[in-house]
């Protein structure tokens, strides 16, 4: 069973810091790399496969380092996310020119064996550039897989696929954790992670922001503060009200630009910050209807995964 280790690992391109400070341990099963576009996720999965030498820091798979060291190298199967090919040749010749490239004893015996593995047997001898983005990225699957290798570094795996190849590849790769595997896979997307991992490291701006079980991480999220846009008849009124009772933290009134100063004609609204969202979305209609105020428009205000992930890292 193999570990992959950074160890105050930052990688800097000019006045660019694309990864900063990060020291994360990944073990055999599936680890899931969880973060906003733009956080670092390629950044540091090309650290950890060895095409990236770490700005500063260490990257080493079971005490070894990655960067330059072909041994390694031969220990790690990578599906990158950039879709480019060699659109000239076909699946077939893809795939066995890794294995060859790996000098594996029976080359031709590894490719039909790892293309059988992604369900791309009878595509095999159609020109890749035939190839849907799923097809292709079960192919780039393959050449990972074609040495047998026990780690597996996957940035943003399942892009274009179908329904049905995203639970072949999440059987797959669930698979491949469970028999001791060191399975590392990249995505933005939360319920990707959800289904697949059972640790999560969450990256956002280059730095690491968490880890943990998907449970814990999950946790860390909900607890966070909800903020909401709130758009009422009377919006002091309400604000008073709403200031009241424990779920709420804080409330603005805010006037956009133009807009008359205590105007009830919609043009105002709340900024409200919830510390229990629950118990915000259950007394708003209660202390609206106690006080006589319509609601007009009650809306989310930070739910992307980008702001859930700057919370982390705040903490």
């Amino acid at each position: 069973m193999s570990v992959l280790e950074l160890a105050q690992v930052s990688r800097w391109f000019g006045n660019v810091v694309a990864v900063n400070d990060v020291t994360m341990t990944i073990g055999p099963g599936v680890t899931g790399l969880l973060g906003p576009n733009g956080a670092g996720k390629s950044t540091l999965i090309n650290l950890m496969g060895g095409f990236l030498a770490p700005s500063a820091g260490t990257v080493t798979l079971d005490g070894e380092p990655v960067w330059r060291n072909e041994q390694v190298y031969r220990r790690i199967g990578l599906v990158p996310e950039r879709e480019a090919m060699y659109d000239g040749v076909s699946g077939w010749d893809f795939v066995l020119a890794n294995a060859r490239l790996h000098q594996l004893p029976d080359p031709e015996a590894a490719a039909r064996r790892a293309l059988d593995v992604v369900e791309m047997t009878a595509a095999a001898d159609r020109g890749v550039a035939t190839y849907s983005k799923g097809m292709k990225q079960r192919v780039k699957m393959a050449t990972a897989l074609v040495h047998d290798p026990p780690v597996l570094l996957l940035d943003e795996p399942f892009n274009g696929m179908d329904p049905r190849q995203r639970l072949q590849l999440v059987e797959l790769l669930r698979t491949m954790g469970e028999a001791g595997r060191t399975v590392l896979f990249s995505s933005h997307i939360l319920e990707e992670v959800e289904v697949l991992a059972s640790s999560i490291q969450v990256v956002v701006a280059g730095r690491h922001a968490a880890s943990g079980s998907f449970h814990a991480i999950r946790q860390l999220m909900t607890e966070r503060p909800h903020q909401y846009t709130v758009r009422s008849g009377d919006d002091r009124a309400l604000a008073a009200a709403v200031m009241a009772q424990g779920s709420v933290s804080s409330v603005e009134l805010a006037v956009p630009e133009g807009a008359a100063t205590g105007a009830r004609d919609g043009t105002t609204a709340l900024r409200v910050q919830a510390t229990d969202r629950s118990g915000f979305v259950r007394a708003l209609p209660r202390l609206a209807s106690d006080h006589g105020i319509r609601l007009y428009e009650v809306t989310p205000a930070d739910e992307s995964l980008e702001s859930v992930f700057a919370y982390l890292v705040e903490r």
